[in-house]
């Protein structure tokens, strides 16, 4: 049986399932979903885009947040962009939504 996350024995335990942040991706199945390789994920970390949290057994685990990132970055690489100018592209991108946001936000509140 399917839990329903409204109620949830341990606090915010439903949450979880639509938390973009929560790490719920081993390396292998986030390499999957990409269709790339857990060499192009730690590259991804070794230039500072994306750091997975750490398993207890030191395992990365990454989330649906940097999962669209690391996509975001498979795409323009994909598309003859070098790694570094990928990441920077995507790191001013995330910026710029960020900064849109709560730009409406602030629209909102007035």
């Amino acid at each position: 049986m399917i839990p329903d996350p409204r109620e949830t024995s341990v606090p915010g335990a439903g949450d979880k399932f639509d938390d973009e942040h929560y790490p719920a991706y081993t390396m292998g199945r986030a390499a999957e979903m990409l269709g790339a390789t857990p060499g192009f994920l730690r590259s991804l970390d070794e230039a500072k885009l994306i750091e997975p949290q750490r398993s207890a057994g030191g395992h990365r685990r990454y989330s649906r947040y940097q999962l669209r990132l690391a996509a975001r970055v498979r795409e323009l690489v994909d598309q003859g962009t070098a790694l570094d100018a990928a990441c920077r592209i995507v790191t001013l991108e995330d910026q710029l939504n960020e900064a849109q946001r709560l730009n409406a936000e602030l629209r909102r509140h007035d």
